[in-house]
């Protein structure tokens, strides 16, 4: 007897404009790459566009010589019709460390004032409280606040975890639930378990967003729609695959006719595709995208590293000659990860993670020396652990020091106003002051290139002793 299945529509998130860039080529597309095509995506029945957040923010500043507040209003401008999207790191905002209440407030509201929708809060430990302010502001500006968990393996990660963590969020007021599988280590049956467990612990959306890294992400996908899920991150074929998400035209067509057609033009898809090939040849020739990220890194699933951790890890030991200890640093890896609380690994946790475990393999000591980072994360500054942390190993990496429990951001005073006096002299307009807080010497010297072109002076022959372009 055939299993009835019933109808459910199937929402897109499309990333072209945000992580499939910063997935395969360090988010370095320029706007004048997208503006041509805005018209005819906006004619497209988009879930959301992710367009902002992450990387872009500071790419844009560092490498691109763009505002990222100018972008933003550029995107909204041109897509009238679509809930634009971004991500956000919870107290960490777009940066690596937390900032207090009233820097997060005000970035929320300035994002939604210049045009976002929906915002996708995440913390790299799933701890709630460094979500709360987020979700507050978001709620308070009538934007989407959607809560991202950072989807990871290991013994405190069971099903009732996932069930009771999603109860929690819609207690909080959150909109909409995002399973964030930053490492493409989600297989397609602990999918459809997942979204089943996230289900029963809630009625919040849930959309689904992964990676291709593991070659796994387009089998996960379905599994995850069969389980129920509402909406899915994929990207316009160019940037798709590898290690960005899978592809909106294959997507579309393999739902097409079925009980959770999307109900997407794909012909207008094809020619959002085709608008981003010459781009992508552009890059290949270039090199700034390295036909490597583009296949199936099967360590992904064996080591359960992400791409991004891994080739730093390698990078960490070539710098000291120390390539041949990869396979000690790889096995050392889940070792610290569980010293250390077992936080997912995702920015900055899998940073620290990898970092340490690279220090105690070269030091031949566990712990011996250790990273200003590890130190916090023993202190509480990054938030609480899903487990403890192995007490022996923090009383060897903080000696006499006892780790704070409560919200971490608790204990920074109001910043807002420090940071206004202290780039008075570049401010142009009210969002000037995020820019510096977030990335205050990138942001300077990107102000400094701003007032070269607006006084007709070539950057390139700009006075650097004056401070009128940055070396």
């Amino acid at each position: 007897m055939a299993v009835e299945t019933v109808k459910k529509q199937v929402g897109i998130t499309e990333t072209i404009l945000r992580d499939a860039h910063q997935s395969l080529i360090a988010t370095r597309m320029p706007i004048e790459q997208m503006l041509p095509i805005l018209d005819t995506m906006d004619q497209i029945n988009y879930h959301s566009v992710e367009c902002w957040g992450g990387a872009t923010f500071d790419s844009c500043l560092r490498f691109l010589k763009e505002d990222p507040w100018e972008r933003l209003r550029k995107l909204r401008k041109g897509l009238p019709h679509q809930k634009l999207q971004m991500l956000f790191r919870g107290q960490n905002i777009l940066g690596y460390s937390h900032y207090a209440d009233d820097v997060v407030e005000y970035f929320v509201q300035k994002s939604i004032a210049n045009g976002i929708d929906v915002i996708r809060i995440f913390d790299c430990l799933n701890d709630l409280r460094n979500l709360r302010t987020a979700v507050e502001a978001t709620k308070k500006e009538n934007g989407h606040a959607q809560i991202a968990l950072c989807y990871t393996l290991g013994d405190a990660y069971t099903l009732e975890y996932w069930e009771n963590i999603a109860r929690d969020i819609e207690n909080m007021g959150a909109d909409s639930i995002c399973i964030k599988d930053m490492a493409g280590l989600l297989l397609p049956g602990a999918a459809y378990d997942l979204v089943t467990a996230l289900k029963k612990g809630s009625k919040l959306p849930i959309q689904l967003h992964t990676h291709y890294t593991s070659g796994m992400a387009s089998m996960t996908y379905l599994k995850a729609i069969e389980a129920g899920v509402d909406v899915i991150d994929t990207a316009a074929s160019p940037f798709s695959m590898g290690t960005s998400q899978p592809s909106t035209e294959v997507m579309v067509k393999a739902l097409e006719g079925s009980p959770y057609d999307t109900g997407l033009d794909l012909h207008k898809l094809i020619e959002v595709g085709k608008h981003f090939e010459p781009y992508r040849e552009e890059c290949l020739k270039s090199g700034l995208l390295n036909p490597k990220v583009m296949g199936v890194n099967i360590n992904t699933l064996r080591y359960q590293v992400p791409g991004g951790m891994l080739s730093n890890m390698i990078k960490q030991l070539g710098e000291q000659g120390k390539e041949d200890k990869l396979q000690e640093v790889l096995e050392e890896v889940p070792r610290v990860r569980k010293d250390l609380g077992e936080p997912p690994l995702v920015t900055p946790s899998s940073q620290i993670v990898g970092t340490q475990a690279v220090m105690n393999v070269l030091m031949g000591e566990r712990y011996k020396v250790c990273s200003g980072q590890t130190k916090d994360l023993c202190r509480g500054l990054y938030g609480q652990t899903v487990k403890p942390m192995n007490p022996e190993v923090v009383a060897k990496i903080i000696p006499g020091e006892t780790p704070i429990t409560d919200r971490p951001a608790d204990h920074i005073e109001p910043q807002l106003e420090k940071y206004k006096k202290e780039m008075a002299e570049y401010d142009q307009q009210p969002e000037d002051v995020l820019s510096y807080a977030l990335f205050p010497q990138v942001a300077t010297d990107f102000f400094k290139y701003r007032k070269a072109q607006q006084e007709g002076i070539d950057p390139a022959k700009a006075d650097t002793k004056n401070g009128a372009y940055p070396v």
